[in-house]
């Protein structure tokens, strides 16, 4: 016997979703698209743990988008994506090269290291970017049992700092990497953006340069959560299925991270999204540069405004609008833009910049 499940819920809203903010694209809610492909996948039953139809096909989409050899594995969050992608591709032993302010090193919680078993060798880089020069630093000793051996670099395409690789760039590093028997992870948290600002596809700067793994981002994107490890070379890793369990990473309903994806790479959602939280940091930075005060730290490639400006302005603001500090005691901060950020939000958090900073 079939029970029919309508619409009603005895969940109420406790949020104002008038409130807007630019502390963090995570603060989004979700793609109305993406919520209509989890309605259609919501009814009947499916197979668990990954062996659904939703599932399946997404890997063809995933081919479309990445080569005829790669295989996503979803996973739960990027936290997870990076730690069990970086598992597979080094030994008890290994060590992992990677910019002072990745997000492996400094936002994880140190899950690489306690949960993952492996050593993150950093180098701090001016704007998160690693080239061949600054991975030499830490690119050496693989004869030295004393220490621990460095196997993978692992870049993330946009940095934390709001950066954009080229793709000359990371061909640079790929090339580099492998004349020395290491491996190429690229933490994807927000590729679609990096992608959105090169204008070429995500390939362009991942399978066809020949990075091995990828953390592929959707939370970021538009979606309600979840994430995946994009394999592109299988000959760099092993056991991934096993990884991902032991990683606690294996949901049970796997079709619900599956369509999600689904919706945001079957096309262009994932394009569409990026490209206009792209251009809110646009109107946000040609604003901020407009006024007295403020100085804009990065390049503005992607969907982040790094700024410094007083320490009290930004205390004052932050009573109006969400926002967090990147480095409290220099008066750096960040803003970041998602894909449903209005002109409008940009526009009054920059009459509240302009009002806080004449006061």
């Amino acid at each position: 016997m079939t029970a029919a499940l309508g619409p009603r819920t005895d969940a109420r809203r406790h949020h104002d979703p008038s409130v807007r903010g630019f502390a963090s694209d995570n603060y989004a809610g979700a793609h109305p698209e993406v919520l209509a492909a989890l309605a259609l996948a919501n009814e009947g039953h499916q197979v668990a743990y990954g062996e659904d139809r939703y599932t399946d096909h997404l890997q063809r989409i995933v081919h479309s988008h990445f080569g005829p050899s790669a295989e996503a594995f979803p996973v739960f969050n990027g936290t997870g994506a990076n730690v069990t992608a970086l598992q597979a591709l080094t030994d008890r032993w290994g060590a992992v090269i990677c910019a002072e302010s990745a997000h492996i090193n400094v936002d994880e919680g140190g899950a690489p290291e306690r949960m993952g078993g492996l050593k993150l060798l950093t180098v701090p880089t001016p704007d998160g970017k690693l080239t061949p020069e600054l991975i030499d630093r830490q690119a050496w000793g693989w004869d030295d049992e004393h220490r621990a051996m460095p196997q993978v670099v692992s870049i993330t395409q946009n940095t934390e700092l709001g950066t954009v690789y080229t793709v000359d760039e990371i061909r640079a590093i790929v090339e580099h990497a492998h004349s020395k028997g290491m491996k190429v992870h690229l933490d994807g948290a927000r590729i679609a953006n990096a992608a959105a600002s090169l204008d070429v596809p995500m390939r362009a700067f991942t399978n066809a340069v020949g990075v091995d793994v990828l953390s592929y981002g959707g939370t970021k994107n538009g979606m309600v959560f979840g994430e995946a490890v994009i394999v592109l070379n299988p000959d760099a890793v092993s056991h991934m299925k096993h990884l991902r369990k032991l990683s606690m990473q294996l949901a049970s309903k796997m079709r619900f991270v599956s369509v999600q994806l689904e919706a945001l790479l079957a096309k262009d959602l994932w394009l569409r999204n990026a490209r206009h939280a792209n251009a809110m940091a646009q109107r946000l930075a040609a604003g901020v540069r407009a006024l007295d005060g403020v100085e804009i730290l990065h390049p503005v490639q992607a969907n982040a405004v790094f700024a410094r400006l007083p320490h009290e302005v930004s205390r004052r603001l932050q009573e109006r609008f969400r926002f967090y500090f990147w480095d409290e005691a220099a008066g750096d901060v960040r803003w970041m833009c998602a894909f449903d950020t209005t002109e409008d939000d940009v526009d009054a958090f920059l009459q509240a910049l302009k009002e806080e900073l004449a006061r």
